[in-house]
């Protein structure tokens, strides 16, 4: 039992070291022994979290290779956890499930509709998040997703531009972001304006792939028209 919590501290010494993404290949390599401490460090603060999540997004990749039904497992945890029933609020689960598919074809390929599902509110038999919270790191797993496979992501769009008029003004943000990494579409322009001219002051945490920084949701709006406008 001690040197699994030694291994663990270990790992999450790792996770927020300067250095963590020269050891992604390394933690990847630990294959699911290194599952259960990552899901634990979702419910961290939000850099850890988002180092976590990207760390299993390697992990399970590795695992799509050579044990494809238990990446697929990994998958379906994720899914549960965002379930109601499950009784969870699910903290970082979207982030980790767009991180996996961010690092796996085969993955994105089979589960890329239903992290996209997360935001489609259809008023009925739907698997739209209706928590407030959760649902900002739902629009943020799909614009993650879209930086790396755009083209699926596309069917994404409709329902993002809804998100800049979503009940809560950091999902507004949140969306306008995802928008953004998504290939340019002019016809996105009038619905950024009206979020940019908004005034909303509120901040966005958003990652870089490296750290966590906050950015106001009217201006992630004008920066989504600024690359339009390139």
């Amino acid at each position: 039992m001690a040197r699994m919590r030694s291994a663990k501290q270990k790992l999450k010494d790792t996770i927020n070291s300067p250095e963590w993404r020269s050891h992604l290949d390394e933690i990847a390599k630990g294959g699911l022994e290194n599952v259960g401490p990552l899901f634990s460090f979702l419910l961290l603060g939000p850099q850890t979290m988002h180092r976590a999540a990207a760390a299993l997004g390697q992990v399970t990749a590795r695992l799509a290779e050579t044990q494809p039904e238990a990446a697929k497992n990994i998958i379906r945890r994720l899914m549960w956890h965002l379930n109601e029933e499950s009784g969870n609020i699910g903290w970082g689960i979207p982030n980790a499930f767009a991180e996996i598919l961010a690092a796996s074809a085969p993955l994105a390929k089979d589960f890329h509709r239903i992290l996209i599902s997360y935001i489609i509110d259809l008023g009925h038999d739907d698997n739209f998040c209706d928590h407030d919270i959760l649902r900002r790191s739902c629009y943020w797993g799909i614009g993650r997703l879209a930086q790396a496979r755009p083209e699926m992501c596309l069917g994404a769009r409709k329902w993002l531009l809804k998100g800049l008029e979503d009940q809560d003004v950091i999902c507004r943000g949140m969306a306008a972001w995802a928008l953004s990494q998504l290939p340019p579409d002019l016809m996105d322009a009038p619905a950024l304006r009206r979020l940019a001219d908004a005034g909303l002051e509120e901040q966005c945490e958003l990652f870089d792939g490296n750290d966590v920084y906050e950015k106001s949701v009217s201006q992630i709006a004008r920066d989504a028209l600024e690359k339009l406008a390139a």
